[in-house]
């Protein structure tokens, strides 16, 4: 998902700010094992906190913790860069609402497909 979010044209446009500081290539088996490993712990703090997530069914929960995550993970991070970096809100917004499809994909897929053990 990193690379239709990062590697598409208008990101490519609207990121451009980042290219003097961006590395010329990327290390693709690190990336994907990093990947990888978020995506386990993302889910098991979704099974952590499933029973105090609201709605009884498991999609609401997951779209729950998807904006649950969105705010943590994305909103601050965004409020971060715009407090300390000339970003232009362009590219802000950008993050914030390709993060959101984002965490959004990921709280629908954990919301449908698990469930903690009782």
């Amino acid at each position: 998902m990193d690379g239709i979010i990062n590697a598409n044209p208008l990101a490519t446009r609207l990121y451009a700010i980042y290219k003097p500081i961006a590395r010329t290539s990327i290390n693709v088996p690190a990336g994907v094992l990093i990947d990888i490993a978020y995506g386990f712990v993302m889910a098991g703090v979704f099974l952590v906190l499933y029973k105090s997530l609201p709605g009884e069914l498991g999609i609401v929960k997951g779209l729950s913790f998807a904006f649950l995550a969105w705010f943590f993970r994305v909103i601050m991070s965004v409020a971060s860069q715009w407090m300390m970096f000339a970003v232009p809100v362009g590219s802000l917004l950008y993050t914030a609402i390709a993060g959101l499809a984002e965490m959004l994909v990921l709280g629908l897929l954990y919301g449908l497909a698990l469930r903690p053990l009782n």
